[in-house]
């Protein structure tokens, strides 16, 4: 599957009709073409913009307050196959080809945390070492 992204004026008027916190985001959920949610990160106007004109998904770091392309130091990008706006168009939903892993701590998900009875259990391992992934 491979993405076909619409013309600048169709990205603008689905842009336009978006409807972003008051500070400017929306969230947005990376799913693998399994269905595994790999990820949760926030995108402001130009990040969708950007990743409906390009393919390559591209979040806003509310941390760094900039642009933040995913992959563009470790190498492990999200390619869109499919964008999806939630019914009060407050929220992506993008599937996506993710080479490699999604979670900064070198696994595939970011949602590895499981909720027990004795609380807290990891349901994965890294699958890559941050050294390798970020090279230091």
């Amino acid at each position: 599957m491979t993405y076909t992204p619409p013309a600048p004026a169709i990205v603008d008027d689905i842009v336009s009709k978006t409807k972003f916190d008051a500070n400017g985001l929306i969230s947005a959920i990376a799913q693998d073409t399994k269905g595994v949610i790999l990820m949760l990160a926030w995108m402001n106007a130009d990040a969708l913009r950007e990743t409906l004109l390009t393919g390559r998904v591209c979040y806003w770091s509310r941390s760094r307050q900039s642009l933040w392309r995913k992959g563009e130091t470790s190498g492990q990008q999200q390619h869109l196959i499919e964008a999806r706006l939630d019914c009060d168009m407050d929220a992506v939903l993008m599937i996506v080809d993710q080479t490699g892993v999604a979670c900064h701590t070198g696994r595939r998900s970011c949602f590895y945390h499981g909720v027990t009875p004795d609380g807290l259990r990891d349901t994965a391992q890294p699958e890559i070492s941050t050294k390798e992934l970020y090279g230091h």
